[in-house]
Parts: structure tokens; C-alpha cells; sequence
């Protein structure tokens, strides 16, 4: 079950998800970029819970690099009647790599008011601008050749607060169709990268955890992240993200940061 590149990020190979090239971040040459682990969980996650459940909350614990490697993914449900807890771990020869914890919520008709959509402009179409980081390498990896990226506001050439829109160029699971709710949490964890106030070349600034929470789903495939990052002095920041479809906004992301000079 070697690795290789592949039109997917993950390939199955019988109980296991094998993880391409394209699933490879850009800290570790060895290691997954983590909204390609987040997707995996999120459709594992709505396979336990069966339909009419909406992926609410997905909170994933990175306490170590995600290997490019095959990925066994262990999940177990509640059988609540309109909340159900997916406890999910991947594994790689039987270490536990990974650990998350999906809310899935039953959707039901509701009578709500009718409030003004907050949204993301400009659209997508109108976007142009590529995800440029200084010092971030390019080629087979999960944010280059896995993601297209469009630019929204902001420059991700320098550092500061910035925003795009996502969509995978890629089957995330091969002979999968990559779910709404797959496609917002691939997206949700590029709140540090695509928002920097450090130097890539100089600093380590990976998250260790990544919380995505949605309200509703997403609809079209481009997922808007309009991201801010705070770094402190003792090494820990936070990047926190608002979601958006081209309807508006559909959720937020938040990312714990461990920071290391290089």
C-alpha cells in the first residue's frame, strides 16, 4: 500500500484510506496537511450517524502529524434521537494518530426570521488572486495541487488578515462524492496559512487542534474562509475563521497554534 499521487486524496484499499501525495501538507514531507484528515473524518462521520444528521461541530484533536501512510478510521455513534456524538480515532499500525469528536444534529423544519445574509465578496468568479505564501513550498501537496484557491481580500504574499474561496480540484476519497460538509471542513483548516503574521521561512505556526462549526451546509462547491491569526510571544496563537457559501455564512473555524522559531 505504497503512497502516490492520484486524481484523490485518499484511496481505499479495503478497511484502510490510503493518503496520495496530495494529501501532504507543508511542514512535514511525511505528514498530512490537516484538512485532508478533517475531510476523511467528516465523511466518516455522517456514514455513523446515518440521514438526516448535520455535521455541527467537528473538533479534531492533531496532537501528532497525521502520516502520509494507510489510515484506518474507528468510529462509534450515540443513538440520540436529535443530537448523536461521533467519537472518531484514525490509526496508523495501531497507534491511535488522531482523535475527533463530531456533533450531528437531525435537521427539522423551523419557523426562524428572516435576517439579512451576511456574505463574501467578491464572489468567487471575480476572484483571481492565488494562494501565494512566501517560503511555502508548491508541487504535490494538499493546499497546491489538491485545493483551487481564490484570493477574496487580503494578500496572502504578506501577513495579516486575509480571505478565499475553496474548492477541491480532486475527489477527496476516491468513488466518494465529496459531501458539502467534507468540502467545508478541507477548507476549514487553512485559517493559519491563509492569514500568517509570521514568516513561513522563519517560524513554525502549525495548529493542534481545528474546530469547525456549521450551521447549515454549504451549497455550490466554493467554501468561503475569511481568517485572522494571533500570535503571542509565548508561543501559542489562535486563528479564527467565519465560513461562507456563495449565500452567505454557513459556520466558523477556530485553530490553536503552536509557534516555533526555525
Amino acid at each position: 500500500m505504497a503512497n502516490d499521487t492520484g486524481p484523490s486524496v485518499f484511496r481505499r484499499d479495503g478497511d484502510y484510506f490510503v493518503a496520495t501525495d496530495l494529501a501532504r501538507g507543508p511542514w512535514d514531507a511525511q505528514a498530512l496537511h490537516g484538512g485532508a484528515p478533517a475531510a476523511l473524518l467528516a465523511h466518516v462521520a455522517e456514514q455513523t450517524a446515518g440521514h438526516d444528521f448535520l455535521l455541527a461541530r467537528l473538533t479534531f484533536e492533531l496532537s501528532r502529524p497525521v502520516p502520509l501512510a494507510a489510515l484506518q478510521v474507528r468510529a462509534e455513534a450515540s443513538r440520540g434521537r436529535s443530537a448523536r456524538r461521533v467519537t472518531l480515532q484514525i490509526e496508523h499500525d495501531g497507534a491511535v494518530v488522531g482523535r475527533a469528536i463530531a456533533l450531528m444534529l437531525r435537521e427539522q423544519p423551523v419557523a426562524v426570521p428572516e435576517v439579512h445574509a451576511d456574505t463574501l465578496l467578491p464572489p468567487p468568479e471575480q476572484c483571481s488572486a492565488g494562494f501565494e505564501t512566501p517560503g511555502m513550498p508548491s508541487g504535490a501537496f494538499f493546499h497546491d495541487q489538491a485545493m483551487e484557491i481564490r484570493v477574496a481580500t487580503g494578500s496572502t504574499r504578506e501577513p495579516g488578515p486575509a480571505a478565499a474561496w475553496f474548492r477541491p480540484r480532486v475527489a477527496l476519497i476516491e468513488g466518494v462524492t465529496s459531501s458539502a460538509a467534507m468540502r467545508a471542513a478541507a477548507a476549514s483548516d487553512f485559517g493559519n496559512g491563509l492569514s500568517w503574521v509570521l514568516p513561513f521561512d522563519d517560524y513554525l505556526f502549525t495548529n493542534t487542534d481545528l474546530t469547525v462549526y456549521l450551521h447549515r451546509l454549504p451549497v455550490g462547491d466554493w467554501i468561503g474562509v475569511d481568517a485572522q491569526t494571533i500570535a503571542q510571544p509565548n508561543g501559542v496563537g489562535l486563528s479564527s475563521s467565519t465560513l461562507y457559501d456563495a449565500r452567505g455564512r454557513i459556520g466558523m473555524a477556530h485553530q490553536n497554534l503552536l509557534i516555533r522559531q526555525r
